[in-house]
Order: structure tokens, then sequence, then C-alpha cells
């Protein structure tokens, strides 16, 4: 069994396996912060942590969110510094049942290595994403990573 949390962004579905995920918070406003890449929105102070908040819309669609009432952000470990990713809804955590997962192998996907499978589902298709390489596979990831640790030992 692969436990996996869902969430919602424009009309597709997806899910982050469950170990990564450490919470799923409230969209709350952002603290800016000048010379992060585009798709970094700020970060939020999340039990006591400082999160980077990445718009998940901007890195997939290349366009930005739209805040609704359903609006959180799944914050996930990558390497040694959270990252809170904003999507539409987080809809449910479930089980997928190891034949029910595809592995992807398609060319179209060397361009996105953290599309790690496609959950063939009875009702709906899920795509799974491995987190941490979506995030090191950002644009100024580096950047980010830098600034979180250089804050932590600051604080």
């Amino acid at each position: 069994m692969n436990k996996v949390v869902v969430f919602q962004l424009s009309n597709e579905q997806y899910a982050i396996p469950i170990e990564h995920v450490v919470s799923i918070e409230k969209m709350s406003f952002p603290t800016i912060i000048p010379g992060m890449p585009s798709y970094m929105i700020g970060v939020v102070r999340i039990r006591g942590e400082l999160v980077p908040v990445l718009d998940t819309s901007q890195i997939l669609y290349r366009r930005p969110y739209t805040e609704t009432e359903k609006t959180r952000l799944l914050v996930v470990q990558a390497d040694d510094v959270y990252v809170s990713f904003i999507v539409d809804d987080a809809k449910e955590i479930i089980d997928i049942p190891p034949d029910m997962m595809k592995q992807v192998h398609m060319l179209a996907y060397q361009r996105t290595p953290y599309f790690i499978g496609i959950a063939n589902l009875p009702d709906r298709l899920i795509t799974v994403i491995d987190p941490m390489i979506l995030f090191d596979n950002l644009e100024g990831a580096s950047t980010i990573k830098e600034h979180m640790r250089n804050e932590k030992q600051n604080t």
C-alpha cells in the first residue's frame, strides 16, 4: 500500500506520499522576501519554523494560484528544510494499492522527473509527486535552501 495525501490543483488531482508530508495548514499571509524566485510567495511561521511558501500553480502551470476558502498549504520536508506548496484543496489521505500504481517512463516525463507514478483508480487518475525531486528541480531552489539555513542560524 502507498499512503498518499491527495490534493487538487486546477482540474487535476495530485498526491504526495504521506512520509513527506509534515502538515496541512490553512493559507496564511506570507511575509515577502526580496530576491527569491518568482514562484516563492514568501515565508510563513508554522510551529515556530520559518517555511517558504511555493506557488504550485506557478510551478506546474506557469500561472499564479487563485486563493479560495479551500486553499491550503501542504507542508513537506525537503532535505533539511520545510517547504509548503500552495494547493487549491487538500482532499484526503488514501491508500493506493500497488497494482493500481503505474510507473511513469514516458519521454514527456523526462522534463518532470518529480512525477513518480500515476494512480489509476476506478473513478479517477492521480499523479503522484515526489516533493523533494520537485523542489530540487526548481530553478533557484538552492537560493531558497541557502536563505532558510541562514535564517535558522540567525534565530
